[in-house]
């Protein structure tokens, strides 16, 4: 689908989307629940094994919520949607790897959206914030997810004070995978979607399963759920025919054929 405020591509197995909404690429309600809907199909959709999201235009990828919208009675604690704000937050069953391509300026709610990428790849100019304290309120998603994905006090110090920090600085922490020029960027995207795609595709759900299903538990409690077959992904890897093909494959020094199934 091509609409805006969203635009959508499908290159083989991989789906490109784009925030569409000048100048800065906000999110309001109505962006909110069409990419649910995208995320959604995504999720759903066999032939598709790998999303790209990104931005259009060079200075924003997404400030976050859409101000205006709020000013014009759009309530913070409104309808988002499927998966919640952005369509990636809380989408449940998502088993297929997401990049974020982050384009330029990315804060507050865009910040945590990036957040629930699994790989990160950010333009040299980009810029990063958590804002929302600065107008007395909390950026909620983010004070789950930060201090999980860096150091702590790193973590507290951005969430407490807002400030602005350049890709450098997030990579330094961890943040993101890796920093680009810009006229690199959708291209590397792009080259680690394609390997991506060729991967083993149940493999990855699986790994994304035991990830979502460890994050509040225990070592022994996440292991247990593994080898007593309480995890849906892992039990469908273990009966699949790729699960075969792998083991035919290294026998035979070839490259797998990934089948899905």
């Amino acid at each position: 689908m091509n609409d805006t405020p969203i635009r959508t591509m499908r290159r083989g197995a991989v789906l490109e989307v784009t925030l569409n909404r000048p100048k800065a690429n906000a999110i309001d309600f109505a962006t909110s629940r069409i990419m649910g809907e995208v995320f959604a199909e995504f999720r759903d959709d066999p032939e598709l094994r790998v999303a790209i999201l990104t931005a259009a235009g060079e200075k924003f990828f997404c400030p976050g919520w859409d101000l205006k919208a709020a000013a014009g009675g759009e309530a913070v604690d409104g309808d988002y949607g499927v998966g919640g704000f952005g369509g990636l937050q809380e989408l449940r069953g998502l088993n297929k790897p997401v990049i974020a391509a982050i384009n330029g300026i990315c804060c507050g709610g865009g910040l945590e959206i990036a957040l629930s990428a699994d790989i990160i790849l950010a333009a040299d100019h980009a810029t990063f914030a958590l804002p929302e304290i600065r107008s007395g309120t909390v950026a909620d998603a983010a004070s789950i997810k930060l201090p999980k994905r860096i150091p702590y006090h790193i973590a507290m110090e951005l969430l407490f004070t807002g400030r602005w920090f350049d890709a450098a600085e997030a990579a330094h922490w961890g943040l993101v995978n890796r920093v680009l020029p810009a006229a690199d960027l959708i291209k590397a995207a792009r080259d680690m979607a394609d390997d991506l795609a060729a991967g083993p595709p149940l493999v990855f759900a699986a790994i994304k399963e035991i990830v979502r299903e460890a994050e509040g538990v225990g070592f022994q409690d996440a292991m247990n759920r593994v080898t007593r077959s309480q995890l849906e992904t892992v039990e469908r890897l273990y009966r699949s025919e790729d699960q075969k093909e792998g083991a035919r494959a290294f026998a035979e020094k070839r490259d797998p054929i990934w089948k899905g199934r």
